[in-house]
């Protein structure tokens, strides 16, 4: 295939649960009341509970968190709670996250694993559209897992691509067709209707990992890994929550993508005590009223294309906002490569890919990539890099659900797995330097 001509190389028990552990922190007590109900819980009731856990662990020092993390015993509902607290704060896991009531990865046939953890599956069917409205962006992720397959030398599977046509109907024909030839282990399906109907199925007789965020969590055994607007959301709010932002102006460019990455922020500002004071539009004239609020605005979130955001920057500047903390979403990049035109965006930071951020080992850098496939350009290559690491995951997934240290420094960023099969993206991070987008001093942070 197309992607074999850039390799350069290969790429880097079960517990009965028991009784909550007793603690004399008032605020871990109420977070594990509300953990031993949540598994109890559906739709927005849970979604309520999960957000009010998370803000009672928000209140707690490192120290404190990480004390709390080591006491809780196996089985603890808390657990995966605290853990997923740990992991955003950049704090070790004590052990493992509790797998024995709601999710536990079955290797199956696999032969043993290698001394790095490497233990991909045997046969391996991939679900892609190759016809429909997503194809070309399927191409992308397409190319990037070749990329990583074709560049791994050890053992690699048979591989098999399926056409999903971009359509629900279409992801379950696919899979019930990976399934009957024999498949060991899925990767896709792309879209969100295509998962939600996928993970809807009465049963999943052989694990998928999914490459978006579908409508329901993934049943045992099974892994969503996405690049969604959320996930951009969270990352921007984590970022300006560590440098102690309280009340966040967040200005939208209108579409769907910017409004889900903004609901998402305001979620988690909120469940850490900060605010979104306002979500207003990219043609406000006057920023002023927003900002004489009182209380203030003491940092931005820019979701908005690199185009839109040249034109916001003297708005800004008038509103008495040039040094408070900016932070866009990745489409920062969409509409910018003229540096004499994007010295106007230095200084404001964004998520990025590690590979096209700084490099990876074992692929070639993204400008070289892009010279040889289309798809590896613009908009492709962070499709391309998503593909790359969905190739990584699905060989190192056991090492990821069984060892509390284990991540994967993929070309989308550091990967890790959380207790409910949900991989967790820690991005690289980059910022614009004299109008060229540069990696941040901590874009490889883990």
């Amino acid at each position: 295939m197309a992607a074999t001509a850039v390799l350069g190389g290969c790429a880097s028990v079960e517990t009965r649960p028991v009784a909550a552990t007793q603690t004399s922190n008032p605020m871990v007590a109420q977070a594990s009341h509300l953990a031993r109900a949540h598994a109890g819980l559906a739709g927005a009731e849970r979604s309520a509970n999960e957000q009010q856990i998370e803000r009672l662990l928000a209140n707690l020092d490192d120290a404190t968190l990480s004390r709390e993390a080591n006491a809780l015993a196996a089985g603890d509902p808390l657990y995966n709670f605290v853990g997923r607290a740990l992991m955003k704060r950049g704090l070790p896991l004590p052990r493992p996250f509790d797998r024995s009531s709601d999710w536990r990865f079955n290797a199956g046939q696999r032969p043993p694993a290698e001394a790095d953890g490497y233990r991909p599956p045997v046969k391996l069917a991939v679900l892609l559209p190759s016809s429909g409205p997503t194809a070309v962006a399927a191409a992308s992720v397409r190319d990037g897992l070749n990329a990583a397959y074709y560049g791994e030398s050890r053992r690699r599977p048979e591989i098999f691509f399926y056409d999903t046509a971009g359509t629900a109907g279409g992801a379950l024909a696919a899979y019930d067709k990976a399934v009957a030839d024999g498949s060991d282990f899925v990767i896709g399906p792309l879209g969100r209707d295509e998962v939600s109907a996928v993970f809807g199925k009465d049963a999943l007789p052989v694990p998928v990992l999914a490459l978006n965020r579908g409508n329901v969590a993934p049943p045992s055994g099974n892994v969503s890994f996405s690049l969604t607007p959320e996930d951009e959301g969270l990352a921007a709010a984590d970022y300006l929550l560590e440098r102690k932002a309280k009340r966040v102006l967040a200005i939208e460019g209108g579409d769907d993508s910017q409004r889900r990455a903004i609901a998402a922020l305001k979620e988690r500002l909120a469940s850490n005590g900060a605010v979104l004071t306002d979500s207003i539009s990219e043609g406000t004239a006057d920023l002023g009223p927003f900002v004489a609020k009182e209380g203030g605005v003491d940092a931005v979130f820019l979701a908005v294309k690199g185009s839109s955001a040249r034109t916001l920057i003297p708005k800004l500047a008038l509103a008495g906002l040039s040094d408070k903390p900016r932070v866009a979403t990745s489409q920062l990049l969409s509409g910018t490569g003229k540096p004499e035109q994007d010295r106007v965006l230095d200084g404001i930071a964004f998520p990025s890919e590690t590979w096209t951020a700084g490099g990876i080992r074992g692929l070639p850098p993204a400008v070289g990539v892009a010279q040889t496939l289309p798809t590896a350009r613009g908009p492709g290559a962070r499709l391309f890099a998503f593909g790359y690491d969905a190739w990584q995951l699905s060989a190192y997934l056991e090492r990821l659900a069984t060892r509390p240290d284990a991540y994967i420094a993929g070309a989308t960023g550091v990967l890790r797995i959380d207790g409910g099969g949900t991989v967790l993206r820690t991005p690289a991070w980059s910022t614009f330097s004299s109008g060229v987008a540069v990696p941040l001093a901590d874009a490889s942070r883990r």
